[in-house]
C-alpha cells in the first residue's frame, strides 16, 4: 500500500501539469465551437493535456487519497460506498463538500464521452471543466493542509 506521502507526491505532480496546462490556455477560454477550430496542434496538444491532468489528479483523489485520509484520521467502520467515504470527509473537515465532489466527477465524466462532431458540446464541457479545475486544485491543498496536522 502507498503512504499517504506518496500519494500526496502523485497528486502533486497531476496538479503541476494541471496548474501548467491552466497557465498555458488561459488567453484561449471561454472557448466556442468557432475557437476549437482554430486552435493550433501545440494548443490541442496542451488541451489533452488539461483534460487528462484533470482527471488522473481527480482519480488519483478519489481512489488512493481519499481512502487514505480516512485511514489516516483512523476514522472507524467499513465505507463502501464511495458517498459515504465522501460524507465522512466532509464531517471531519478533510473537504467542504461531498456534493462539490460529486459535481467535480460528473464534469469529468461529461468530458470523458467525447462528442467528435458537436463543438459545441466540447467547447461547453471544456469550460465547465476549466471553471471547476481551479475547485480541484483548492481542495488538494485543503486536503494537505488538513493531513497536515496528523503528521
Amino acid at each position: 500500500m502507498q503512504t499517504i506521502l506518496e500519494i500526496l507526491k502523485i497528486c502533486g505532480r497531476h496538479a503541476d501539469r494541471l496548474n501548467w496546462a491552466i497557465s498555458q490556455l488561459a488567453d484561449d477560454f471561454p472557448l466556442s465551437a468557432e475557437k476549437l477550430t482554430q486552435l493550433s496542434d501545440m494548443e490541442i496538444a496542451v488541451l489533452d493535456q488539461f483534460s487528462t491532468r484533470f482527471a488522473k489528479l481527480q482519480d488519483a483523489m478519489g481512489a488512493k487519497l481519499f481512502p487514505a485520509v480516512l485511514e489516516l484520521t483512523k476514522e472507524q467502520g467499513e465505507l463502501k460506498a464511495f458517498i459515504d467515504k465522501l460524507n465522512r470527509l466532509e464531517q471531519i473537515g478533510a473537504i467542504e463538500s461531498a456534493q462539490d465532489w460529486l459535481l467535480l466527477r460528473e464534469s469529468r465524466n461529461s468530458l470523458a464521452h467525447d462528442y467528435p462532431d458537436d463543438l459545441e458540446l466540447q467547447s461547453a464541457a471544456l469550460n465547465q471543466l476549466y471553471q471547476l479545475s481551479k475547485q480541484l486544485l483548492k481542495l488538494l491543498e485543503k486536503l494537505k493542509l488538513f493531513i497536515s496536522a496528523y503528521l
